[in-house]
């Protein structure tokens, strides 16, 4: 079993990166990034790799105790860095601490500054005209500013705080279900994922609503890990799973079907066939109940619409001039779920924040191939998939759906089910051997092409080459 990142992998890792990035900015260098956007796509990917390496392996010699100590003040005090660093970077580019062509994230940020000037009354009568998954953030924002005052970089501590919380509830999940050595290298992956410290500057929901969704996950896998299902264990998973639906209903109903999912293939002893009898009971009768609600009408408003908001969107990409996005249909991005989204690394249409994330995106993409050896190791080798009914359906469930919309490469949309990738990769590393080693070597070859490739793409689609 492998027990952390080996060196060879990361700087492999960090060699096709570098090299991908040269080869990208020297053949397209009319549209290269700006030199901060190269930088700091280099620093992510060296800290990620080079730390990981080094703490999966210098942690193991800390007891449970120290580990997760050590995990939360180090993945808070990257994210608390990042925070301070961005804040002033954003002021300074755009004018105001917020990242560029800041839409969704500064009208956050307004409407909670005057839902807390209007006072309560007032919020109750505003709240009632918005749709449930629109309300839950704003409202959130709003008791935060009631506390601490409209402060952006108090509210982004807090979002700190709960990303760092999260990473420790990653390593919990995974401990249960595979062991600690994996529990260490998943949480160690959780803190030093670029994506999850970039959104901890940001003032979008992403962050407090991952922390809902894996709190959710944590809470039901450790109930299914006892020796008996307890009353409030259940009212506190339905609660968060609750909570989940006024942030984002596709959310919530991915991680209700994954825990369902769980109950019905678990092994627990805690879920024996009565108690199974009664939770698929109690199940259907909680979709039944939601069914005929505002919840399920979203739910089946979003996935009835997802073949209508891929066209849409396609069409409005061709119709400015992105002429090959009628291509990137759900059958062709689905299969790539694991290994989206792909990383921007040229100048085009002034994406900022995709090149500011490149780095991010890449080590997502590298790490998307242990993920696959995961998937098929438990399925057609060890044939231990009912180990991962909890962990890897609800990524499976909610990028199945995104990747069926018109978002299938949008790295927003697709950030929530990074947690339990992450977990699955560190999995897919414990179990490296000879002989699905030669897989990653086969990765090594094709990702640099699929990066050169993508952008090839986007500058092509807009008839520039």
């Amino acid at each position: 079993m492998v027990t952390f990142l080996p060196k060879q992998i990361s700087r492999r890792a960090i060699l096709i990166y570098v090299l991908s990035l040269l080869f990208v900015s020297g053949v397209f260098y009319r549209y290269i990034m700006a030199p901060i956007f190269l930088v700091m796509g280099i620093i992510w990917v060296l800290l990620f790799f080079l730390l990981s390496s080094k703490y999966t392996q210098t942690w193991s010699r800390l007891n449970e105790r120290g580990y997760k100590r050590r995990l939360f003040f180090t993945a808070l005090g990257i994210r608390l860095v990042w925070v301070i660093f961005s804040y002033f970077f954003y002021l300074i580019k755009t004018g105001i601490p917020f990242e560029f062509g800041s839409s969704d994230a500064y009208d956050y940020h307004e409407l909670a500054a005057w839902l807390n000037e209007i006072g309560w009354k007032d919020l109750r009568s505003y709240m009632s005209t918005v749709g449930i998954s629109d309300s839950g953030y704003p409202i959130y924002l709003t008791l935060l500013y009631a506390i601490v005052g409209p402060n952006i970089l108090v509210a982004r501590v807090v979002k700190s705080l709960l990303s760092a919380w999260m990473c420790v509830m990653m390593y919990n999940i995974a401990t249960r279900n595979f062991g600690e050595k994996v529990g260490r290298m998943a949480g160690i992956f959780g803190c030093l994922m670029p994506n999850l410290v970039i959104y901890c500057g940001l003032h979008l929901k992403e962050v407090e609503m991952i922390f809902l969704a894996v709190a959710t996950l944590d809470r039901a896998d450790n109930m299914l890990h006892k020796n008996k299902i307890f009353f409030w264990d259940g009212v506190i998973v339905v609660l968060l799973i609750a909570s989940l639906f006024f942030f984002r209903t596709v959310l919530g109903a991915t991680v209700a079907f994954a825990i369902f999912t769980s109950i019905v293939f678990s092994r627990s002893r805690a879920v024996t066939s009565w108690n199974r009898a009664v939770l698929i009971i109690w199940a259907v009768m909680a979709v039944g109940i939601f069914a005929g609600g505002t919840i399920a009408s979203d739910v089946r408003s979003v996935w009835e619409q997802r073949t209508t908001n891929q066209d849409a969107k396609r069409s409005h990409q061709v119709n400015k001039g992105v002429k090959w996005a009628k291509y990137a249909t759900g059958s062709v991005m689905a299969p790539m779920m694991f290994v989206l989204p792909f990383p921007t690394m040229i100048d085009v249409d002034e994406q900022y924040n995709q090149q500011l994330i490149n780095g991010g995106n890449y080590v997502r993409n590298f790490l998307g191939i242990f993920v696959i050896i995961t998937t098929f190791d438990a399925i057609f080798r060890r044939k231990n998939w009912r180990d991962f009914t909890l962990i890897g359906s609800y990524p499976i469930a909610y990028l199945g759906v995104v990747c069926s919309s018109g978002f299938a490469n949008a790295e927003r949309f697709l950030l929530p089910a990074l947690p339990m990738l992450l977990i699955m990769a560190a999995y897919g590393i414990s179990i490296l051997s000879a002989k699905n080693f030669r897989y990653v070597k086969i990765w090594y070859v094709a990702l640099p092409i699929i990066i050169i490739g993508w952008a090839v793409f986007k500058l092509g689609s807009r008839g520039i080459l």
